[in-house]
């Protein structure tokens, strides 16, 4: 069963996996240009647009921005109320964002959603606020939607439902994404669970929220009094004014409750966290911590200067030049550091291979202590000056910048000429404010070093880098895992474990007496359902197919001489080679039994926990050299977990098999429910409808034509 999803998941990652043409360049014999960065433009001059701001009776602010270069107005409602810690129910806030828009009390969401598509508009909303757009002709009927959300919504609980199951799929492929693992340990390590920056979206927590929580959140927050109204294009502040008092007027303002916070300070010492991802053959790198910068502080300017000869946006950051270009250890390396008006960060990070994550570690703190240490040239601060003048030259382009601006100047209380101040600031930065900025804020030897990758191959490798020389460990979810209370038998072996777990299905003597074993189960691919059916006879036959829409989309065949492969119409027999031979190991039933086969490779990696059961962890090597990492149940001996690295290059994907809902099927146990994690965008669930053993199969069902 095991090789066969993995199959599956291997066809479906692969079938997504669009097709790249390359072609040949013929560089020129001399490449000494290339070594010479072009010399920096004179800075441009630069004219920001400006705003009008009035306040309504009830507290609303409203900045206005004209632009008439098209018939477009675009509204931003945003909500400015401190943070929260939302506890057992974290993830409340963001689904009473979203369900607002969902109905009203006097349309439907289908009719709303009707009415925006038919006059070509657009309209968001979420727990900041609401976002509407449109031609300027139909600003009163989108005006007269967005208030209706706004004023009246019904919070439909179906609509509720929907948001819950898609958050959780959304979690779910949070289990097999290292950077979303390193986000989320990154942000429990920096701020503590005490913050609401600390908080993390489990699955636990969204099943605790209701459509009550949604409603008192809109109902204390969503006030004019704590509310921004950003109107941005073709309209005069006149005309603004007065959609104003006609749409918003009429909002009753409210209490707003304020919250303070302890302001969460860097670690002492360097402390590595890390999360474990079996089977990956890179590692997430994040080296961060928190930072008290406010936006508008004098230091923000002189900051982003420093961080971007570091590890800015340009391609000539040190951290660039480094691991990627002298190195070659990752695609990219860089960094940011960012301003909050309750606490900002700072973040070194890279995607790295196995076997160099600690010399990657090892350059980035060697990089951060060279710029806290040493005066940077002042070529490298020219350089930064011209990149951060013209990106800020560039965003004006977009008047929905000014208006960023604008909000931030009354949000953040900044000095009303701040914006065209930031040009002349900016040049005004110096050798020394860069290294007065690295040593205030860069910190290489305080700071949390966040890693995500297979613990097996680098976990020790890092424990030099930790101040007390202990890692701490954190599931996906960034909880942290105490050490393992149960103690393994030194004497046990992976045979033993494996073994177990043939008698828990059944035993040696009853597998061995399964001659047939036919599987059908339905699943939901990218939004359309679709089932699998699988068709083994001993000893050596194979057939499955994948229906989707009426249609059959992919079918293999193997009769034990040759194979099949048809996608899409296409046809391919298979008389030999690799693809051959897969197909013939996916013949055999019970793949565990061959593990004692010549050419087998067992070892057993200890007791791990996987979603609250203790697991024995086997590494199992195959004659050819496939690694699969499993894992089997300390108390039922069955598998619940297999880990696999597919593919290469581009296409590599690490593939996780949780085997759920074993029930026994002519006295064989055997897995009714099986999630598929890392083959495609979000998790395939796969739920078997009919599973039957020792049946009567049609020999045409294996024919090779």
């Amino acid at each position: 069963m095991k090789k066969l999803v993995i199959a599956l998941s291997t066809i479906f990652l692969f079938s997504q996996c669009a097709k790249k043409a390359t072609e040949t360049v013929t560089a020129p014999v001399d490449q000494t240009w290339r070594k010479m960065a072009p010399a920096p433009a004179a800075a441009r001059d630069i004219a920001i647009g400006d705003y009008t701001a009035f306040d309504l009776a009830n507290g609303l602010k409203v900045i206005v921005v004209e632009n008439h270069k098209l018939p477009r107005v675009s509204y931003q409602l945003s909500f400015n109320n401190d943070a929260l810690i939302e506890g057992d129910k974290a993830g409340y806030t963001s689904f009473a964002g979203d369900l607002i828009s969902k109905g009203t009390t006097t349309r439907t969401k289908a009719q709303i959603d009707e009415t925006i598509d038919y006059i070509g508009a657009s309209m968001s909303t979420s727990a900041s606020g609401i976002f509407a757009s449109s031609l300027k002709k139909h600003t009163g009927k989108l005006l007269d939607v967005m208030t209706d959300v706004l004023y009246n919504p019904v919070y439909p609980q179906d609509e509720f439902e929907k948001i819950r199951k898609r958050s959780a799929s959304n979690l779910a492929t949070t289990k097999t994404s290292p950077e979303a693992i390193a986000g989320n340990i990154k942000s429990i390590v920096n701020y503590g669970p005490n913050h609401p920056y600390g908080e993390v979206q489990t699955e636990e927590s969204i099943k605790n929220i209701s459509v009550d929580d949604c409603k008192k959140y809109i109902n204390t927050y969503f006030k004019p009094n704590n509310a921004y109204l950003v109107i941005v294009g073709d309209i005069t502040p006149a005309e603004a004014k007065m959609q104003a008092e006609k749409y918003f007027s009429s909002w009753k303002s409210g209490d707003v409750p304020a919250f303070k916070y302890p302001t969460p300070i860097a670690p002492t010492g360097r402390q590595v966290a890390f999360g474990n991802k079996d089977g990956a053959v890179q590692s997430v790198i994040n080296i961060s911590y928190p930072v008290d910068m406010k936006p508008g502080s004098p230091d923000a300017i002189k900051s982003s200067v420093m961080n971007s000869i570091l590890g800015g946006g340009i391609f000539s950051g040190r951290l660039m030049q480094n691991l990627r270009e002298k190195k070659a250890y990752t695609y990219g390396a860089r960094s940011n550091i960012a301003t909050d008006k309750l606490i900002g960060n700072f973040n070194a990070f890279a995607s790295v291979r196995n076997e160099v994550t600690d010399s990657s570690i090892t350059e980035f703190i060697y990089e951060l202590e060279r710029i806290v240490n040493e005066p940077v040239s002042a070529e490298d601060l020219n350089l930064s000056k011209s990149s951060l003048n013209g990106n800020f030259g560039r965003s004006l382009e977009s008047p929905q910048t000014i208006a960023n601006f604008a909000l931030n100047t009354f949000r953040y209380n900044l000095p009303k000429d701040y914006y065209n101040n930031y040009l002349k600031n900016l040049d005004a930065v110096s050798v020394t404010d860069v290294q007065d900025m690295a040593r205030k804020y860069v910190r290489p030897s305080n700071c949390n070093i966040i890693v995500v990758g297979n613990k097996d191959n680098v976990a020790d490798k890092l424990k030099k880098f930790d101040s007390d020389g202990k890692l701490d460990f954190y599931d996906a979810f960034g909880k942290k895992l105490e050490d393992a209370k149960i103690e393994m038998d030194p004497n046990l072996t992976a045979a033993a474990v494996v073994n177990d777990y043939i008698e828990a299905l059944g035993g040696k003597a009853k597998l061995n007496g399964v001659k047939s074993m036919y599987t059908a189960m339905k699943t939901n691919v990218m939004g359309q359902d679709a089932t699998l059916e699988t068709y083994q006879m001993a000893p050596d036959k194979f057939a499955m197919k994948v229906n989707m829409m009426g249609m059959t989309v992919q079918e293999q065949k193997y009769d034990g001489t040759k194979g099949l492969n048809a996608q899409m119409g296409q046809k391919k027999v298979i008389t030999e080679g690799e693809e051959l031979e897969e197909m013939k190991a996916q013949a055999k039933m019970f793949e565990q039994l061959m593990y004692g086969d010549a050419g087998y490779k067992l070892d057993i990696k200890g007791i791990e926990n996987v979603e609250g059961a203790n697991c024995y962890k086997v590494i199992v090597t195959t004659p050819k050299g496939d690694v699969t990492t499993e894992f089997y149940d300390i108390k039922t001996n069955l598998l619940t977990r297999s880990v696999k690295t597919e593919g290469e290059g581009e296409k590599m994907a690490t593939i996780t098999n949780d085997f759920k809902d074993y029930k026994a099927v002519e006295g064989v146990m055997v897995p009714h429910a099986i999630t598929i994690s890392g083959a495609m965008p979000v998790p395939m669930v796969l739920e078997a409808t009919t599973i039957e053993i020792n049946k009567t199969v049609a020999a045409d069902v294996f024919k090779v034509e």
